[in-house]
């Protein structure tokens, strides 16, 4: 395909997939479930950094951890006694224990008693990488951060294509007209984004020769969202739709 054909073989699965009917067997089903944008913001937080797995069971226990929140996740973290906290023991997803948990809760709490939104996390620096990896830092900045914490909450500093926190900041920040993702946050420019990677991205963007570095690195991810911005400079990151839907289909034998 030439350059042309490929920007409108991307424009049809992207129409494709960036449908209402993504939403039920996504992660991002969770904090479709609230209005309150506390509510959206920290389930959204939740279910995309659990985003490990199949999706059915990233679902099931975001769901089961909302459960614990008595499904009002905002209130839960802002107003929780130590007694209630006692219900968050014992959950687990793979490597996320209780005890990242706590971590994670304890810094939501702290973070909520100045700021009105998770998106002034995010807003130092000028470059993505640069918000990443602050955002990172801020994360971390509690004295009682455990180490073992850290590696759910990716950084570029380390290398990493950071997937699940693109894939969080796609949820908030792009301005979509059909409904999957929120565009709540205004603040970061949709330009900015970088496409998440994940396995069925990276398959299939290999195919089409828009990534060609070996690694599965932030390099990569910005080489990948680059020449997505060739094709929309403003919503780079739709294709994120296209790509992961080609990728599910090719597992299937569909593509």
């Amino acid at each position: 395909m030439n350059t042309a054909q490929l920007r409108q073989f991307l424009d049809d699965h992207y129409d494709r997939y960036d449908q209402p009917a993504f939403i039920a067997n996504d992660p991002i089903s969770i904090p479709h479930r609230f209005t309150q944008r506390q509510d959206i913001e920290i389930s959204g937080l939740f279910a995309a950094l659990l985003a490990w797995g199949q999706r059915k069971t990233i679902i099931s226990k975001c769901t089961e951890l909302m459960r614990r929140m008595d499904d009002a996740p905002y209130q839960f973290i802002t107003q929780h006694t130590d007694e209630e906290l006692k219900g968050l023991l014992g959950f687990c997803h793979r490597t996320f224990c209780d005890t990242d948990l706590l971590y994670f809760v304890h810094w939501l709490r702290w973070f909520y008693q100045s700021h009105s939104t998770l998106e002034d996390g995010f807003l130092i620096g000028d470059t993505q990488r640069e918000r990443l990896e602050n955002f990172h830092q801020l994360f971390f900045s509690l004295p009682d951060a455990p180490q073992r914490t850290r590696k759910h909450v990716a950084t570029p500093a380390r290398g990493s294509a950071c997937k699940r926190v693109n894939m969080y900041l796609r949820w908030m920040v792009r301005q979509d007209t059909r409904g999957v993702d929120f565009g709540l946050w205004t603040r970061l420019p949709m330009a900015d984004l970088v496409c998440p990677c994940d396995v069925h991205v990276e398959r299939v963007a290999r195919r089409l020769g828009l990534m060609t570095r070996k690694l599965v690195d932030w390099q990569a991810a910005e080489e990948l969202t680059a020449h997505l911005r060739a094709f929309d400079p403003t919503d780079p990151v739709k294709y994120d739709f296209a790509l992961f839907g080609l990728g599910v289909e090719e597992k299937h034998g569909a593509f």
